[in-house]
C-alpha cells in the first residue's frame, strides 16, 4: 500500500527544467493556424524560442520600445528560427488564438506563435517568464536561458551596470563565431508565466 503511494506521489511531481548545455526538449505544437512545428524538424539550425503572452506589459513594452522590436527579423536574415511559445493556460491572460492573432499583428511579428496551452513545453524548458529566452545550437543544444536583455523594464532604458546587454544577441554572436557563448543563463524578468494551477 505504500510504495503505491510513493509511486503516485513521483508520478504527479513535476518534471525538472533541462539543464544548461544539455540537450533541448523535444516538443511539438500546433501555431496560431494548427500547423504543427516539430523541434527535431528544425535539427542543423539555431533555434531562438520566446516566452510570449500579448497581455504581459513587459512583453508589450519590449515590442513597441524595447529589444524585441527588430531582433528576431535582423536575426532571421542571417538563418536563425525564432519561435514564440505562449504557455497560457484557458482562462489566463493571453491565452486565445484571436488574442495572440491580434497581438502578432499589432506586433508585426514575422513568426510563428505556438500554443502550448498544457504548459508541459514551457516547465520542460525552465520558463519562468514572458518574455523569457532560450537558445538552441545547431546540434540541439540548450545554449542560453534567461532574460533578452538586462533592462528588466522592458524598454532598453534601465540596463542593470548602466549598458544595455542583449543577452539573445549575445548568444547568437557567439554561436556564430564558434565561441563559448558568455551568458549562458541569466535572471529572467517580466510576468509569470500564466501556467495552469
Amino acid at each position: 500500500m505504500r510504495k503505491s503511494l510513493v509511486l503516485l506521489s513521483l508520478v504527479a511531481a513535476p518534471a525538472l527544467a533541462a539543464d544548461v548545455g544539455g540537450p533541448a526538449p523535444e516538443f511539438s505544437l500546433p501555431d496560431l493556424d494548427g500547423k504543427v512545428v516539430k523541434l527535431s524538424d528544425l535539427h542543423g539550425r539555431t533555434v531562438v524560442l520566446e516566452w510570449f503572452n500579448p497581455g504581459c506589459p513587459f512583453v508589450r513594452a519590449s515590442h513597441t520600445r524595447g529589444t524585441l522590436v527588430d531582433d528576431a527579423a535582423r536575426h532571421q536574415g542571417a538563418g536563425v528560427v525564432w519561435l514564440a511559445i505562449n504557455s497560457a493556460a484557458p482562462g489566463k491572460q493571453g491565452y486565445g488564438v484571436e488574442t495572440n492573432r491580434d497581438a502578432a499583428r499589432q506586433y508585426r511579428m514575422s513568426y510563428p506563435v505556438l500554443l502550448d496551452e498544457s504548459g508541459q513545453v514551457g516547465r520542460a524548458y525552465g520558463a519562468t517568464n514572458t518574455p523569457g529566452m532560450i537558445v538552441i545550437d545547431r546540434e540541439g543544444r540548450l545554449v542560453y536561458r534567461g532574460a533578452i536583455d538586462n533592462s528588466p523594464d522592458g524598454e532598453q532604458q534601465a540596463p542593470q551596470g548602466g549598458t544595455l546587454v542583449d543577452y539573445v544577441s549575445a548568444a547568437l554572436d557567439d554561436l556564430a563565431a564558434g565561441r563559448p557563448v558568455r551568458y549562458p543563463e541569466t535572471k529572467q524578468y517580466g510576468c509569470s508565466v500564466k501556467y495552469r494551477s
